[in-house]
Protein backbone atom coordinates (compact mmCIF):
# COMPACT_ATOMS: atom_id res chain seq x y z
CA UNK A 1 0.00 0.00 0.00
CA UNK A 2 2.77 2.73 0.85
CA UNK A 3 4.24 2.12 -2.98
CA UNK A 4 0.65 2.47 -4.58
CA UNK A 5 0.25 -0.68 -6.17
CA UNK A 6 -2.68 -2.10 -5.27
CA UNK A 7 -5.40 -4.72 -6.21
CA UNK A 8 -8.20 -2.90 -8.47
CA UNK A 9 -9.76 -5.94 -8.79
CA UNK A 10 -8.95 -10.14 -8.00
CA UNK A 11 -6.24 -11.41 -10.40
CA UNK A 12 -5.06 -15.09 -10.93
CA UNK A 13 -1.69 -12.56 -10.02
CA UNK A 14 -2.64 -10.47 -7.06
CA UNK A 15 0.71 -8.52 -6.27
CA UNK A 16 1.38 -10.38 -3.35
CA UNK A 17 1.96 -13.60 -5.41
CA UNK A 18 4.02 -11.31 -7.92
CA UNK A 19 6.42 -10.29 -5.28
CA UNK A 20 7.27 -13.99 -4.41
CA UNK A 21 7.48 -14.45 -8.40
CA UNK A 22 10.31 -12.20 -8.41
CA UNK A 23 11.88 -13.41 -6.10
CA UNK A 24 11.40 -17.14 -7.03
CA UNK A 25 12.86 -15.81 -10.58
CA UNK A 26 16.18 -15.24 -9.00
CA UNK A 27 16.39 -18.38 -7.52
CA UNK A 28 16.05 -20.42 -10.86
CA UNK A 29 17.96 -18.42 -13.72
CA UNK A 30 17.69 -21.01 -16.09
CA UNK A 31 14.24 -21.25 -16.11
CA UNK A 32 11.55 -19.53 -18.58
CA UNK A 33 8.50 -17.68 -16.38
CA UNK A 34 5.84 -20.76 -16.56
CA UNK A 35 8.20 -23.24 -15.33
CA UNK A 36 9.72 -20.44 -12.29
CA UNK A 37 6.26 -20.44 -11.69
CA UNK A 38 5.22 -24.32 -11.86
CA UNK A 39 8.19 -24.94 -9.04
CA UNK A 40 6.61 -22.19 -7.30
CA UNK A 41 2.86 -22.99 -6.96
CA UNK A 42 3.00 -25.54 -4.64
CA UNK A 43 4.98 -23.52 -1.45
CA UNK A 44 2.32 -20.73 -2.39
CA UNK A 45 -0.56 -23.31 -1.86
CA UNK A 46 1.87 -24.14 1.35
CA UNK A 47 1.53 -20.73 2.49
CA UNK A 48 -1.97 -20.22 1.23
CA UNK A 49 -1.52 -17.95 -1.11
CA UNK A 50 -2.50 -20.04 -3.91
CA UNK A 51 -5.86 -21.11 -4.94
CA UNK A 52 -6.13 -25.03 -6.16
CA UNK A 53 -8.66 -23.37 -8.79
CA UNK A 54 -5.99 -21.40 -10.30
CA UNK A 55 -3.88 -22.59 -13.12
CA UNK A 56 -0.37 -21.62 -14.15
CA UNK A 57 -0.95 -18.27 -16.11
CA UNK A 58 1.36 -17.89 -19.26
CA UNK A 59 4.71 -15.90 -19.62
CA UNK A 60 2.41 -13.09 -21.49
CA UNK A 61 0.41 -12.65 -18.13
CA UNK A 62 3.11 -13.08 -15.92
CA UNK A 63 5.26 -9.88 -17.46
CA UNK A 64 2.57 -7.94 -17.56
CA UNK A 65 1.94 -8.95 -13.79
CA UNK A 66 5.66 -7.67 -13.25
CA UNK A 67 4.66 -4.62 -15.89
CA UNK A 68 1.98 -3.65 -13.00
CA UNK A 69 4.13 -4.67 -9.84
CA UNK A 70 6.59 -1.96 -10.99
CA UNK A 71 9.74 -1.89 -9.10
CA UNK A 72 8.66 0.06 -5.86
CA UNK A 73 7.23 -2.52 -3.81
CA UNK A 74 10.88 -5.13 -3.91
CA UNK A 75 12.84 -1.95 -3.00
CA UNK A 76 10.34 -1.22 -0.34
CA UNK A 77 10.63 -4.73 0.89
CA UNK A 78 14.34 -4.64 0.47
CA UNK A 79 15.18 -1.72 2.09
CA UNK A 80 13.21 -2.95 5.19
CA UNK A 81 14.02 -6.95 5.40
CA UNK A 82 17.83 -6.14 5.00
CA UNK A 83 19.64 -5.59 8.10
CA UNK A 84 22.87 -6.85 9.63
CA UNK A 85 22.06 -10.20 10.70
CA UNK A 86 25.45 -10.63 12.48
CA UNK A 87 25.01 -11.81 16.42
CA UNK A 88 27.88 -10.68 19.15
CA UNK A 89 29.12 -13.93 18.56
CA UNK A 90 29.23 -14.45 15.04
CA UNK A 91 32.83 -15.43 13.84
CA UNK A 92 34.55 -12.71 11.73
CA UNK A 93 31.55 -9.53 11.99
CA UNK A 94 33.68 -7.66 14.22
CA UNK A 95 36.48 -5.25 15.76
CA UNK A 96 35.62 -4.62 19.16
CA UNK A 97 32.08 -3.68 19.53
CA UNK A 98 32.02 -2.50 16.04
CA UNK A 99 30.53 -4.34 13.31
CA UNK A 100 32.41 -4.79 9.88
CA UNK A 101 31.02 -3.46 6.91
CA UNK A 102 32.30 -2.91 3.36
CA UNK A 103 30.84 -0.77 0.59
CA UNK A 104 31.47 -2.12 -3.08
CA UNK A 105 30.17 -2.02 -6.49
CA UNK A 106 28.91 -4.47 -9.37
CA UNK A 107 27.85 -4.37 -13.07
CA UNK A 108 25.15 -6.42 -14.63
CA UNK A 109 24.67 -7.20 -18.02
CA UNK A 110 21.02 -6.19 -19.39
CA UNK A 111 18.81 -6.34 -22.62
CA UNK A 112 19.86 -4.63 -25.42
CA UNK A 113 16.42 -2.72 -25.62
CA UNK A 114 16.22 1.06 -26.25
CA UNK A 115 14.90 1.25 -22.52
CA UNK A 116 17.83 -0.43 -20.54
CA UNK A 117 20.13 1.83 -23.37
CA UNK A 118 18.69 4.75 -22.44
CA UNK A 119 18.37 4.13 -18.63
CA UNK A 120 21.68 2.52 -17.70
CA UNK A 121 23.94 3.06 -20.75
CA UNK A 122 26.89 1.26 -22.71
CA UNK A 123 30.43 0.89 -21.55
CA UNK A 124 32.91 3.55 -23.63
CA UNK A 125 35.97 1.88 -22.12
CA UNK A 126 37.33 -1.63 -21.87
CA UNK A 127 36.75 -4.20 -21.09
CA UNK A 128 33.76 -3.21 -23.08
CA UNK A 129 30.55 -5.31 -22.95
CA UNK A 130 28.07 -5.76 -26.05
CA UNK A 131 24.89 -5.26 -23.66
CA UNK A 132 23.82 -2.55 -21.50
CA UNK A 133 24.82 -2.25 -18.15
CA UNK A 134 23.24 -1.35 -14.33
CA UNK A 135 25.73 -0.88 -11.53
CA UNK A 136 24.93 -1.99 -8.29
CA UNK A 137 26.88 -0.01 -5.21
CA UNK A 138 26.40 -1.90 -1.63
CA UNK A 139 26.93 -2.20 1.86
CA UNK A 140 27.45 -5.49 3.02
CA UNK A 141 28.45 -7.43 6.47
CA UNK A 142 31.50 -9.01 6.24
CA UNK A 143 30.88 -11.29 8.67
CA UNK A 144 27.44 -12.80 6.80
CA UNK A 145 27.95 -11.48 2.95
CA UNK A 146 24.84 -9.98 3.90
CA UNK A 147 24.05 -6.52 1.64
CA UNK A 148 21.89 -4.52 4.07
CA UNK A 149 21.19 -1.43 1.53
CA UNK A 150 22.11 -0.47 -2.30
CA UNK A 151 21.74 1.69 -4.58
CA UNK A 152 21.46 1.16 -8.78
CA UNK A 153 22.37 3.59 -11.46
CA UNK A 154 23.95 3.49 -15.26
CA UNK A 155 26.89 1.89 -16.00
CA UNK A 156 29.21 5.59 -16.95
CA UNK A 157 27.63 6.63 -13.26
CA UNK A 158 30.61 6.22 -10.40
CA UNK A 159 30.58 4.83 -7.22
CA UNK A 160 31.18 7.93 -5.88
CA UNK A 161 28.37 9.42 -7.29
CA UNK A 162 26.20 6.54 -5.71
CA UNK A 163 27.95 6.11 -2.16
CA UNK A 164 25.56 8.95 -0.67
CA UNK A 165 22.58 6.62 -1.21
CA UNK A 166 23.88 4.52 1.37
CA UNK A 167 24.86 6.81 4.18
CA UNK A 168 21.37 6.56 5.94
CA UNK A 169 22.32 2.91 6.40
CA UNK A 170 25.62 3.45 8.07
CA UNK A 171 25.24 3.10 11.98
CA UNK A 172 27.50 4.54 15.22
CA UNK A 173 28.49 0.56 15.75
CA UNK A 174 29.59 0.14 12.49
CA UNK A 175 33.18 0.43 10.91
CA UNK A 176 32.80 0.93 7.22
CA UNK A 177 35.78 -0.09 5.22
CA UNK A 178 35.94 0.97 1.36
CA UNK A 179 38.87 1.08 -1.05
CA UNK A 180 40.59 3.83 -2.59
CA UNK A 181 38.54 4.72 -5.69
CA UNK A 182 36.17 6.04 -2.99
CA UNK A 183 37.54 8.28 -1.73
CA UNK A 184 36.75 12.27 -1.53
CA UNK A 185 36.87 14.59 0.83
CA UNK A 186 33.48 15.82 0.96
CA UNK A 187 32.40 12.30 0.74
CA UNK A 188 34.78 11.29 3.77
CA UNK A 189 33.40 14.30 5.62
CA UNK A 190 29.41 13.11 5.20
CA UNK A 191 30.47 9.63 5.94
CA UNK A 192 31.87 11.36 9.71
CA UNK A 193 28.58 12.67 9.60
CA UNK A 194 26.67 9.57 9.95
CA UNK A 195 28.30 8.61 13.16
CA UNK A 196 29.69 5.48 12.00
CA UNK A 197 33.76 4.74 12.33
CA UNK A 198 35.10 4.63 9.03
CA UNK A 199 38.54 2.98 7.92
CA UNK A 200 39.32 3.74 4.10
CA UNK A 201 42.14 3.16 1.80
CA UNK A 202 43.61 6.35 -0.16
CA UNK A 203 44.83 6.89 -3.18
CA UNK A 204 48.54 7.35 -3.69
CA UNK A 205 48.41 10.76 -4.69
CA UNK A 206 46.94 12.17 -1.89
CA UNK A 207 49.61 13.82 0.66
CA UNK A 208 49.07 12.50 4.32
CA UNK A 209 51.89 14.64 6.91
CA UNK A 210 53.21 13.36 9.68
CA UNK A 211 51.31 15.84 12.43
CA UNK A 212 51.62 12.98 15.53
CA UNK A 213 53.55 9.73 15.72
CA UNK A 214 52.41 6.74 17.51
CA UNK A 215 53.48 4.08 19.69
CA UNK A 216 51.30 1.25 17.13
CA UNK A 217 53.49 2.32 14.72
CA UNK A 218 50.07 4.60 13.03
CA UNK A 219 50.74 8.03 12.78
CA UNK A 220 47.75 11.45 13.39
CA UNK A 221 47.47 12.98 9.93
CA UNK A 222 45.27 15.15 8.34
CA UNK A 223 42.89 15.40 5.38
CA UNK A 224 42.33 18.94 3.59
CA UNK A 225 39.59 19.68 1.60
CA UNK A 226 40.78 20.48 -2.45
CA UNK A 227 42.30 23.84 -3.34
CA UNK A 228 43.82 24.63 0.33
CA UNK A 229 46.64 27.27 -0.47
CA UNK A 230 49.92 25.68 1.26
CA UNK A 231 50.28 27.89 3.58
CA UNK A 232 46.61 27.37 5.21
CA UNK A 233 47.66 23.84 4.82
CA UNK A 234 50.60 24.27 6.93
CA UNK A 235 48.75 26.46 9.20
CA UNK A 236 45.87 23.64 9.82
CA UNK A 237 48.73 21.83 10.70
CA UNK A 238 50.76 23.97 12.99
CA UNK A 239 46.73 24.44 15.11
CA UNK A 240 46.59 20.47 15.36
CA UNK A 241 50.05 20.80 16.65
CA UNK A 242 49.06 23.21 19.16
CA UNK A 243 46.01 21.06 20.21
CA UNK A 244 43.58 23.87 18.31
CA UNK A 245 40.36 22.52 16.75
CA UNK A 246 40.19 22.88 12.97
CA UNK A 247 36.88 23.98 11.35
CA UNK A 248 35.97 20.49 9.01
CA UNK A 249 35.08 23.01 5.91
CA UNK A 250 38.80 23.02 5.40
CA UNK A 251 40.37 19.83 6.76
CA UNK A 252 39.69 16.97 9.19
CA UNK A 253 41.91 14.83 11.37
CA UNK A 254 42.50 11.47 10.94
CA UNK A 255 44.75 8.77 11.67
CA UNK A 256 47.00 6.39 9.66
CA UNK A 257 47.73 3.42 9.20
CA UNK A 258 50.49 2.34 6.67
CA UNK A 259 51.78 -0.74 5.50
CA UNK A 260 53.04 -3.41 2.86
CA UNK A 261 52.00 -6.53 1.67
CA UNK A 262 53.28 -9.05 -1.40
CA UNK A 263 52.30 -7.34 -4.41
CA UNK A 264 49.62 -9.72 -5.94
CA UNK A 265 51.37 -10.02 -9.33
CA UNK A 266 53.99 -12.24 -7.20
CA UNK A 267 57.20 -10.35 -9.21
CA UNK A 268 58.94 -10.16 -5.45
CA UNK A 269 58.08 -6.32 -5.04
CA UNK A 270 55.94 -5.21 -2.40
CA UNK A 271 52.75 -2.91 -2.57
CA UNK A 272 52.13 0.12 0.46
CA UNK A 273 48.59 0.29 1.80
CA UNK A 274 47.69 3.11 3.37
CA UNK A 275 44.48 3.86 5.34
CA UNK A 276 42.35 6.40 7.24
CA UNK A 277 40.69 5.92 10.13
CA UNK A 278 38.13 8.18 12.75
CA UNK A 279 39.44 6.18 15.32
CA UNK A 280 42.30 8.49 16.51
CA UNK A 281 42.99 6.37 19.48
CA UNK A 282 45.53 3.74 18.99
CA UNK A 283 44.59 2.04 22.44
CA UNK A 284 40.57 1.80 20.88
CA UNK A 285 41.88 0.08 17.84
CA UNK A 286 45.84 -0.56 17.56
CA UNK A 287 47.10 -0.52 14.03
CA UNK A 288 47.81 -4.13 13.37
CA UNK A 289 44.27 -5.05 14.06
CA UNK A 290 42.55 -1.92 11.72
CA UNK A 291 44.89 -3.39 9.02
CA UNK A 292 44.07 -6.94 9.71
CA UNK A 293 40.18 -5.53 9.38
CA UNK A 294 40.63 -3.87 5.94
CA UNK A 295 41.46 -7.46 4.50
CA UNK A 296 38.05 -8.33 5.58
CA UNK A 297 36.93 -6.21 2.69
CA UNK A 298 37.66 -8.48 0.49
CA UNK A 299 34.56 -10.67 1.79
CA UNK A 300 32.60 -8.44 0.50
CA UNK A 301 34.41 -9.40 -3.38
CA UNK A 302 33.34 -13.28 -2.49
CA UNK A 303 29.92 -11.91 -1.96
CA UNK A 304 29.58 -10.21 -5.25
CA UNK A 305 30.89 -13.50 -6.65
CA UNK A 306 27.59 -15.17 -4.75
CA UNK A 307 25.35 -12.87 -6.52
CA UNK A 308 26.97 -12.91 -10.21
CA UNK A 309 28.12 -15.88 -10.56
CA UNK A 310 26.66 -18.72 -8.46
CA UNK A 311 22.86 -17.40 -7.93
CA UNK A 312 22.65 -15.53 -11.44
CA UNK A 313 24.81 -17.80 -12.70
CA UNK A 314 28.24 -17.12 -14.96
CA UNK A 315 28.02 -14.23 -17.94
CA UNK A 316 24.03 -14.49 -17.56
CA UNK A 317 22.14 -11.41 -18.21
CA UNK A 318 19.35 -9.96 -16.77
CA UNK A 319 15.45 -11.39 -18.08
CA UNK A 320 14.15 -7.66 -18.01
CA UNK A 321 13.32 -5.59 -21.31
CA UNK A 322 12.32 -2.42 -19.52
CA UNK A 323 14.46 -0.14 -16.92
CA UNK A 324 11.61 -0.27 -14.49
CA UNK A 325 11.60 -4.38 -14.81
CA UNK A 326 15.61 -4.48 -14.65
CA UNK A 327 15.45 -2.10 -11.39
CA UNK A 328 12.52 -4.76 -10.14
CA UNK A 329 14.69 -7.92 -10.73
CA UNK A 330 18.01 -6.35 -9.15
CA UNK A 331 16.17 -5.79 -6.05
CA UNK A 332 14.61 -8.98 -6.22
CA UNK A 333 18.11 -10.95 -6.68
CA UNK A 334 19.42 -8.50 -3.60
CA UNK A 335 16.60 -9.29 -1.42
CA UNK A 336 16.71 -13.21 -1.81
CA UNK A 337 20.72 -13.29 -2.00
CA UNK A 338 20.26 -11.60 1.64
CA UNK A 339 17.60 -14.06 2.58
CA UNK A 340 19.97 -16.84 1.99
CA UNK A 341 22.57 -15.57 3.37
CA UNK A 342 20.73 -14.37 6.44
CA UNK A 343 19.70 -18.05 6.69
CA UNK A 344 23.15 -19.18 6.46
CA UNK A 345 24.69 -16.73 9.74
CA UNK A 346 21.66 -17.90 11.71
CA UNK A 347 22.78 -21.57 10.78
CA UNK A 348 26.54 -21.07 11.20
CA UNK A 349 25.96 -19.19 14.58
CA UNK A 350 23.55 -22.22 16.16
CA UNK A 351 26.75 -24.77 14.74
CA UNK A 352 29.08 -22.54 16.49
CA UNK A 353 31.52 -22.04 12.94
CA UNK A 354 32.06 -19.09 11.00
CA UNK A 355 29.90 -18.60 8.08
CA UNK A 356 32.70 -18.25 6.03
CA UNK A 357 33.18 -22.32 6.90
CA UNK A 358 29.22 -22.73 5.00
CA UNK A 359 28.56 -22.87 1.29
CA UNK A 360 26.55 -20.78 -0.68
CA UNK A 361 25.95 -23.09 -3.32
CA UNK A 362 25.14 -25.43 -1.25
CA UNK A 363 22.87 -23.22 0.79
CA UNK A 364 21.03 -22.25 -2.87
CA UNK A 365 20.79 -25.86 -3.70
CA UNK A 366 19.03 -26.46 -0.61
CA UNK A 367 16.54 -23.36 -0.71
CA UNK A 368 15.56 -24.37 -4.32
CA UNK A 369 14.73 -28.25 -3.47
CA UNK A 370 12.81 -26.73 -0.33
CA UNK A 371 10.69 -24.62 -2.74
CA UNK A 372 10.03 -27.15 -5.37
CA UNK A 373 9.72 -29.85 -2.63
CA UNK A 374 6.91 -28.34 -1.61
CA UNK A 375 4.50 -28.56 -4.62
CA UNK A 376 1.61 -31.41 -3.83
CA UNK A 377 -0.37 -31.54 -6.36
CA UNK A 378 -0.64 -30.74 -10.23
CA UNK A 379 -0.14 -27.39 -11.65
Amino acid sequence: METGKREQRTRLLPAHVVVRFCQAMCLFFDDDYEEVMRKLAGSLQDMHSWSGSWHVPSASALSKARSRLGPEPMQELFERVAVPVAELGTKGAWLGSRRLMAVDGFVLDVPDTNSNVEEFGLQSTEPRSSYPQARVLGLGECGSHAIVAAAIGGCRTGEQTLLPQLFDAFEPDMLVLADRGFYSYDLWCEGIDTGAALLWRMPANVKLPVVTELNDGSYLSVVFKGGLPAQHRNAIIDSIQAGKPVHPVQATPVRVVEYAIPDRIGDGKRETIRLITTILDPIEAPAVELAAAYHERWEIEGLIGEIKTQQRGPGRVLRSQSADLVKQEIWSLLLTHYAIRSLMCRAADEADVDPDRLSFIRSLRIIRRHVTGQADFSP
